[in-house]
């Protein structure tokens, strides 16, 4: 029961915390990878899909997907001992995107999930992150068992990205990758806001 406790708790190590988005077209992995890296136990408002989603939520791809996010997702990750990261999951689905702009007040910076099965679902998002918020964001490919594999320039360009913008590999349910993920946007967000202070 100890342990447990102090999970609850931030190190008192700690000196920086970051607030991270955790975006994405609607069942990328959003709510799967947040749950895979919290060491609390993850908040999650999901809720079973209705038939009143039929016609508006596509699950061309999606088989066995039973559930949605109708607000947010939230977790805590401390990747060392001086910083934490509370993670923000944003819904998926086009008609929650009025939420992204409050959640993404003091965000650091944004992970993007991507699934290249269904690529063309992103372009919204980006457009979405681009126009509504202001935060730097790391694209993360969520490497499903029969997700198409492409050269990261081909996807960097099919995506209209930054030569800057980092592009990574994960599988959304290990932990480890997650992590490395998450870690690689935060070093990207803590570049781009010191050039910004020096500039």
């Amino acid at each position: 029961m100890g342990s447990e406790s102090s999970e609850r708790y931030v190190s008192p190590t700690v000196v920086e915390s970051v607030k991270i988005l955790v975006v994405g077209a609607f069942g990328v992995g959003k709510t799967t990878l947040i749950g895979s890296v919290s060491e609390i136990a993850p908040l999650r408002t999901e809720e079973t899909m209705t038939a009143a989603s039929v016609g508006v939520d596509s699950l061309a791809g999606l088989h066995g997907k039973r559930t949605t996010t109708v607000a947010m997702d939230f977790g805590r990750i401390t990747v060392s001992p001086e910083i934490v990261l509370y993670l923000f999951g944003t819904p998926g689905q086009k008609r929650f995107w009025n939420l992204w702009e409050g959640l993404a007040d003091g965000a650091v910076g944004a992970l993007v999930l991507v699934d290249t099965r269904r690529i063309e679902d992103s372009f919204e998002v980006f457009d979405q992150l681009e126009l509504h918020t202001s935060v730097p964001f790391a694209v993360a490919v969520n490497q499903f068992p029969d997700s198409p594999t492409y050269d990261p320039e081909k996807l960097r360009e099919a995506l209209d990205l930054l030569p800057e913008t980092p592009i990574v590999y994960c599988d959304a349910r290990d932990q480890q990758s997650s992590v490395q993920t998450l870690v690689r946007l935060v070093e990207y967000a803590l570049t781009v806001r010191k050039n910004s202070e020096v500039a």
